[in-house]
């Protein structure tokens, strides 16, 4: 027979056994019931998930609006800058290779699997590209204010003007047109515009500059005699197949100003003037550049003013000299 002792070690084992199986039973039960709860009610803890939610969809919405509204400021000064500014300079418009081409998908990949990720995605794309056409937008107006704080002198440094006297002019060949070359017999592009006239009529620079090359060239091939003027600003003119030529490297000209003579010299097969305008090492159409509103008196009366002030800068330094 057990004695009573071991009937009471017993007893104890047993009452601490059914206490430990009730809590156990009792955290199961509590467990089970918070379950059904939190997924067949919200808890305070999912109420408050969810209210976070809302405003963090509402903050989004309210960024792509604020985007939107940014995009129209920008779209409305990149159309001033186009259209307005940049006529008023006779500059071209601003090119950035590139800056307007989307990122890859692969940049908001980490976006992707979350509820939200379509919503987080399409504002992160809306920011980036607002963000390189305020850049663009940014450099372009850096640009019209260098232009602006010396408009004075790039008026006088655009080449505005015809370089020779249109009266004198008997045909015109137009920029950009392909044509068969008059040497080589194919067909090239036209870098500058084609003035035929007669020989040793007078050339003239279109704009205020320096000569930044005078080249004799070859013997029936390309530019032959030329001068190249350097307008700055990112201009530059070139002056081809001349008879003679008046100016050397260096030389500060004038708008106006006699540089030299019409001839047939190069890759020509007769007497006329090969003009270029060349913006930011690109070439443009000079008729853009020309001043239409000029009549042939007024082109006159230029080419008078500027030989009468050149001849009495001349005259000055003669006598300075000689003081």
């Amino acid at each position: 027979m057990k004695s009573s002792h071991e009937e009471k070690n017993t007893s104890k084992r047993r009452n601490r056994y059914n206490i430990l199986r009730q809590v156990l039973i009792g955290f199961i039960v509590i467990s089970l019931l918070n379950m059904a709860i939190s997924y067949l009610f919200y808890t305070p803890k999912m109420h408050r998930i969810a209210a976070e939610n809302r405003e963090l969809v509402l903050k989004y919405e309210i960024l792509q609006d604020r985007i939107a509204s940014m995009h129209s400021q920008i779209k409305e000064i990149r159309h001033r800058d186009r259209y307005v500014y940049r006529p008023l300079f006779s500059s071209d418009t601003l090119a950035i290779e590139g800056v307007y081409t989307p990122y890859p998908n692969s940049k908001y990949s980490s976006l992707a699997g979350d509820e939200y990720s379509e919503l987080m995605t399409s504002t992160w794309q809306s920011l980036d590209a607002v963000t390189r056409e305020t850049y663009a937008t940014s450099r372009s107006l850096d640009e019209l204010q260098i232009l602006a704080k010396d408009k004075e002198q790039m008026s006088l440094a655009i080449p505005a003007i015809w370089p020779i006297d249109r009266t004198r002019l008997k045909a015109f060949y137009a920029f950009g047109v392909r044509r068969k070359h008059p040497i080589l017999k194919i067909r090239t592009m036209h870098k500058g515009v084609d003035m035929s006239t007669d020989y040793g009529v007078p050339v003239y620079a279109t704009g205020d500059g320096v000569i930044e090359k005078v080249d004799k060239g070859r013997r029936r091939r390309g530019y032959g005699q030329q001068i190249v003027i350097n307008h700055k600003f990112g201009y530059k003119t070139r002056y081809a197949h001349l008879q003679k030529m008046f100016v050397k490297p260096g030389e500060k000209v004038q708008r106006g100003q006699l540089i030299g003579e019409v001839g047939s010299t190069g890759g020509s097969t007769g007497p006329h003037l090969h003009y270029e305008v060349i913006y930011l090492g690109r070439n443009v159409n000079p008729v853009n550049y020309f001043n239409r509103n000029m009549t042939s008196d007024e082109y006159r009366q230029l080419i008078e003013n500027t030989k009468y002030n050149s001849d009495l800068e001349t005259l000055e330094g003669t006598s300075n000299e000689g003081a």
